[in-house]
């Protein structure tokens, strides 16, 4: 059976393939395979550059042919390093012995041995994985995530002087404004997406047990460990991690997965406060011509999207919780499950692009239903009970809570018209009775 979107087993590649399409240059085989060849051309350069005195011959004008070995890097050659593997039974040793191929046809035979010298497999791994995450993370995630952050800011400009029932616990509370409920959303994305910048995306160079066994007994005069902090800095943009055994210890990807998770915690309970507010009414939203919300009930507008997004953030977070817990654990100096669970980061994050693009397209069909809003305060005058008693409070009024606990605990619905019965009755001033008349749950919303 061919490979289509209706033939593939995941629905990252399936039903939302055409979604995830940009994230499959970083995290495809194809995009594995790439940026391993990266990573051994410029460690090549970066030899020649030092130089390794067998190197000091190579031209360097050849450095951009060498370059272009990986921006022409076309699936046809990933096949032909595949092809390789079935022989090598060794992916990485696929890519070296590619990369020879190449150095053959441009006439450099006499330098393919320093491809891949004195390296392990997770030099190459433990470089181009972060790389990859880097770069999709900075490319694709990022400014879907941004795209949503920035319609909630808008939205909540838009909505900032609209008071709203607040709901704790479910119930009735003092009122709020639709916009800073919204803004909170955004403070909290911001304020996760800053920390998470702070999280150094690690790299492991070190050969095969982290000590540069070989570099150090082939060539002792030169400081290996300053080469190799400079070649992951300078040649790959990324933090060398020093000491390490074989492999990375992933501590760092570990914390970059936990704040993908934490911001998806964040997106999923926002979420659900807007199938909240659409059940209730507080928006409505856009028909698109042709569309249909239920397959028996014609009046139904379903909040698809963000019902979508909570589905996708959850499998998405199942899994970022399994690689920050699974991949800093390795027995002794490497065992191999780091290599196949390392192939799956782009899971989540396709999870992970599916909510956001459902998200920014559900902010995008919501419409205000003010009248719904205004409908819920005015059946909802006993939450400013809290700022009379408060009021009279400052006034020294003799049991100002336990009065107004009776009034609003009663079996009777309380109204503007009761309440203001209940100020006229109290022993204060006719100036503070006009104090506390002009309180309304339309007014009564804080600090602006």
């Amino acid at each position: 059976m061919m490979l289509t979107n209706l033939t593939a087993i995941g629905s990252v590649d399936g039903r939302y393939g055409n979604k995830t399409v940009p994230l499959r240059a970083y995290f495809s085989e194809f995009a594995l395979i790439k940026y391993r060849v990266h990573v051994e051309i410029e460690y090549f350069i970066a030899l020649c550059e030092l130089p390794l005195p067998q190197l000091q011959s190579f031209d360097r004008n050849l450095f951009a042919a060498l370059r272009q070995i990986v921006s022409n890097f076309s699936v046809s050659d990933a096949e032909k390093i595949k092809e390789i593997e079935k022989t090598t039974n060794h992916d990485v040793k696929a890519v070296e012995y590619f990369i020879k191929e190449m150095f053959d046809k441009l006439g450099l035979q006499y330098y393919k041995e320093f491809i891949h010298f004195g390296l392990t497999s997770q030099d190459i791994n433990n470089t181009a994985t972060p790389l990859m995450l880097k770069e999709g993370l900075a490319n694709v995630i990022f400014p879907a995530l941004q795209e949503v952050i920035d319609k909630l800011k808008s939205q909540a400009f838009e909505w900032r002087d609209i008071p709203m029932l607040a709901k704790t616990h479910g119930q009735p509370a003092s009122p709020t404004r639709l916009g800073k409920e919204m803004q909170v959303f955004t403070v909290r994305l911001e304020n996760q997406m800053k920390l998470l910048d702070q999280v150094p995306f690690s790299a492991k160079f070190g050969g095969a047990t982290g000590n540069l066994n070989a570099h150090h007994v082939a060539y002792p005069g030169f400081d290996w460990n300053s080469f190799a902090n400079n070649f992951v800095a300078t040649y790959l943009k990324l933090e060398r991690s020093y000491p390490t055994t074989q492999i990375e210890h992933y501590d760092n990807l570990a914390a970059c997965f936990d704040g993908l998770k934490r911001i998806n915690t964040i997106l999923l309970d926002f979420s659900k406060d807007i199938w909240q507010y659409v059940s209730m009414n507080y928006f409505k939203q856009k028909i698109k011509a042709g569309e249909v919300g239920s397959s028996a009930m014609p009046h139904k507008v379903n909040p698809i999207d963000f019902e979508n997004a909570e589905g996708n953030l959850g499998i998405a977070n199942a899994l970022l919780e399994h690689l920050a817990a699974k991949l800093p654990i390795s027995r002794l100096q490497r065992d191999l499950t780091d290599s196949t669970v390392l192939r799956v980061i782009g899971v989540p994050l396709a999870h992970m692009l599916i909510s956001l693009e459902s998200l920014a397209k559900g902010l995008g069909k919501l419409e205000l239903n003010k009248a719904a809003i205004d409908e819920d305060l005015e059946d909802n005058w006993a939450v400013v009970a809290e700022a009379i008693q408060t009021i009279l409070r400052r006034e020294a009024y003799p049991n100002p809570y336990e009065a107004l606990k009776d009034l609003t605990r009663t079996n009777e619905k309380i109204t503007e018209s009761s309440i203001k019965n209940f100020i006229e009755k109290l022993d204060i001033s006719n100036d503070l009775k006009e104090e506390l008349k002009k309180i309304s749950p339309f007014n009564y919303t804080g600090i602006l």
